[in-house]
């Protein structure tokens, strides 16, 4: 492979950051705590560590070394493993492509809230006048402040997808916005990109932090974590709670859409990916959880003012209905004299069987909610009865503006990359131009996204537009790394990168059978060799020397500080074509024909 001039990220930390990033989006915030809350609590993170392990740690580590390795994008890097292959990376762009056409739109949503928590009084703490100003809104009661104000005010959302209407120009001018930041951050591919992650991967650690405290000083909070940790293990046995683990790894770190290829092309060559796919996995599956707890704890403190409020007007109802003295009846007792006055006065009571209310606050903390409804209607009507409203308000749309804009910057580097690559593009627009022409015409496009039924198509591009194609993508690719590359040429490449300097000289006898090779390596920096023996490890982090001697009984390595380690050579000398030496988890092989 050819390793051409390429800009680089100016440290090992902006790519890291920027894959953090990119991989911590608004998944982790609104559909993490949904799944844990829709599948045992505490009993998830069973599933969810086992497929981290199993599919997500592996799975994100091969999309990083074929980046780093090929130093192309998605479409690049696979016709660099065989011509008939770019299709793969096409799928992956056109896969992001969608994904930019209705992502942006969250952002956009952002920015509106964010704008309207500069007021003295939230919009939708409170319903709105009337036509009339005689009274609240109707359509207001009949719903509640929050969903009004999202799906009303903000959205304006049509009965039907059959119901056309314009733009919604507020929308529009966010959604602009949203397109005009994405481009500003880059501009100049990783030369901007690079420093703006430091922000983006950061800034929302911060807010999550402040909101973990001040969760956990409201009223009820304890009730929401107490709902989360406590697990619900017959959920085990629901396939649908491990497929619903593995999907929400899979989508989380953001495999299959190219953007992991793209950003690791900008890699050196000999870059220790090994250890930062790990690192970027741990630090998102980490988030989800640290998000999870802060979710709950402002869950529990929304389910007890909810429970709170139904126990006052049962209260109420009772005191009024059976004209008792007030003191009488407190939100503790209501249940014993729900049952008491059901047994005195069983005609009376039955009069109130419309009206009674049915007060539950493991119902209140059960009632899930994912996606946009998480995000933008439950977080809002915790919010609004938080102490200084308008500040909390501020903190967690900024941060959700940060999150959605994190990802955005993985989302069209996933595009632009693979189109640079090619050198009619390279050579005839520049990055500039090519980031202009990318954002237009994804913003030309998102714009259907602002209209009434616009929610509708919203619904349906994230349901459908990078769903199973995803999967097939990741398959496909896998199949391709082990069938069609090879496992033993795609671990050789890796390696080639620990190495700064490798010679190696081989020796035969008269008759032509091999007898010696000797082979010297100098490790590049972050890699270590290891030699094991019946398990006993001789390990190098600077230089690893080795000398090989093959007889027809064994292979004699003598390392470079006079061990010596012993393999038996099963197939003789004179047969053999292929030795391995383990370095920890890495295989170094020489075919020698």
């Amino acid at each position: 492979m050819e390793k051409d001039a390429r800009p680089n990220w100016e440290n090992p930390m902006q790519f890291v950051l920027a894959c953090v990033s990119y991989a911590v989006g608004l998944g982790n915030v609104w559909r993490f705590p949904y799944l844990c809350q829709m599948h045992g609590g505490g009993g998830f993170l069973i599933p969810y560590l086992i497929m981290l392990v199993l599919e997500g740690v592996p799975l994100f580590y091969m999309e990083l070394a074929i980046g780093q390795k090929m130093r192309l994008g998605s479409i690049g890097a696979w016709s660099a493993i065989s011509p008939y292959l770019g299709g793969i990376g096409l799928a992956s762009v056109l896969t992001s492509l969608y994904l930019c056409l209705y992502y942006n739109i969250l952002n956009a949503w952002s920015f509106w809230y964010l704008f309207n928590s500069f007021q003295s009084v939230l919009p939708w703490a409170e319903c709105p006048l009337n036509a009339n100003r005689t009274g609240p809104d109707g359509e207001c009661e009949r719903a509640t402040p929050t969903q009004y104000f999202f799906y009303r005010q903000t959205l304006n959302i049509s009965s039907s997808i059959d119901e056309t209407g314009g733009m919604h120009l507020g929308q529009v001018l966010c959604l602009l916005l949203a397109w005009a930041f994405t481009f500003l951050f880059i501009l100049r591919g990783v030369k901007s990109t690079g420093k703006v992650v430091y922000f983006t991967a950061t800034f929302p650690y911060v807010v999550l932090f402040i909101y973990l405290i001040r969760g956990l000083t409201l009223h009820g909070s304890a009730n929401g974590i107490k709902f989360m940790f406590t697990p619900k293990m017959e959920q085990l046995a629901d396939p649908r709670t491990w497929v619903n683990a593995a999907t929400q790894i899979f989508y989380s770190l953001g495999l299959g859409f190219g953007s992991l290829i793209a950003f690791a092309s900008y890699n050196e060559y000999n870059n220790n990916f090994e250890r930062q796919a790990i690192v970027v996995s741990m630090i998102n599956s980490g988030t989800s959880i640290f998000a999870c707890i802060v979710t709950f704890a402002i869950y529990g403190f929304k389910a007890t003012v909810n429970y709170e409020s139904c126990l006052e007007r049962t209260r109420m109802l009772l005191l009024n209905t059976f004209d008792m003295a007030e003191e009488l009846i407190t939100q503790d007792n209501v249940g014993g004299w729900l049952e008491t006055l059901n047994t005195s006065y069983p005609e009376q009571f039955a009069g109130l069987s419309g009206v009674l209310e049915e007060c539950d606050l493991e119902a209140e903390l059960g009632n899930a909610v994912e996606g946009a409804g998480l995000a933008f209607i439950v977080y809002s009507e915790g919010i609004k009865n938080m102490p200084l409203p308008q500040l909390w308000s501020v903190l967690y749309f900024f941060m959700l503006l940060t999150i959605g804009m994190g990802s955005m910057l993985g989302n069209v580097t996933a595009i632009i990359t693979p189109l640079r690559d090619f050198k009619v593009v390279s050579r005839n627009i520049s990055i500039e131009a090519l980031s202009a022409l990318v954002c237009v015409f994804c913003l030309l496009m998102g714009l259907s996204f602002t209209t009434r039924q616009g929610n509708y198509w919203f619904t349906m591009f994230n349901d459908y537009a990078a769903s199973f194609s995803l999967f097939f993508i990741v398959l496909v690719e896998v199949i391709v790394v082990s069938y069609v590359y090879g496992i033993t040429s795609f671990v050789l490449e890796i390696l080639s990168g620990a190495y700064k300097a490798l010679h190696m000289n081989v020796r035969f006898n008269h008759k032509g059978v091999l007898r010696q090779v000797v082979c010297s390596a100098e490790l590049a920096d972050g890699w270590g060799a290891e030699v094991r023996q019946g398990g006993f490890p001789f390990k190098y982090d600077e230089l690893f020397k080795f000398t090989v001697t093959l007889t027809r009984e064994e292979f004699l390595v003598l390392l470079s500080d006079g061990s010596e380690v012993h393999f038996p050579n099963r197939l003789g000398a004179s047969e053999y074509k292929n030795f391995s030496f383990w370095g920890g988890v890495l295989i170094r092989s020489f075919e020698i024909n």
